[in-house]
């Protein structure tokens, strides 16, 4: 877990899983954000695309970056401060396989929470044929390591098993 102290300009952390995007992924997806645009679940109207095949809801593939970039990033508690420049330069299609790679462009100390900086991230989502499907800059706010709470339980009790 990394904390404001562990960012460093420059840096760059590359997801240690990849994850394939199932049928059941989009149709949940779009159907729980409402999105009505039939090229997230008609095959049919998906057909008549230059595509020729239903793409994946846009806002899964963004959700599904920043996800796979969490644990390098702002697991420690980290609160999203903005997003920006969002891009998605090529589609994805059910049974692609997404990996992030998240690069450190600026990290400072939080003026109105002395316990915390902001770090700025650019983070894309890059699929199985080395494709960027999507890229995005982000800031959040994160504890500094001293502020930080241990979330474990630690017992007391001793062990019993040898």
């Amino acid at each position: 877990m990394r904390y404001y102290e562990d960012f460093a300009v420059g840096d760059v952390y590359r997801s240690a899983v990849g994850r394939t995007v199932t049928e059941t992924d989009n149709l949940l997806f779009t159907m729980l954000s409402l999105n009505t645009n039939e090229l997230h679940f008609n095959e049919e109207a998906a057909k008549t695309t230059e595509w020729g095949r239903i793409l994946v809801n846009s806002t899964f593939t963004l959700a599904l970056v920043l996800g796979l970039s969490v644990a390098d990033t702002s697991q420690a508690g980290a609160v999203n401060l903005g997003w920006t420049e969002i891009r998605l330069p090529h589609p994805v299609f059910v049974g692609d396989t997404i990996w992030s790679e998240t690069e450190v462009t600026s990290a400072r100390e939080s003026s109105s929470r002395p316990t915390h900086g902001i770090v700025g991230v650019r983070t894309r989502g890059v699929n199985q044929r080395r494709e960027v499907v999507c890229e995005f800059a982000r800031s959040f706010l994160i504890p500094k390591r001293a502020a930080a709470t241990d979330a474990f339980p630690i017992s007391d009790e001793p062990w019993r098993v040898s």
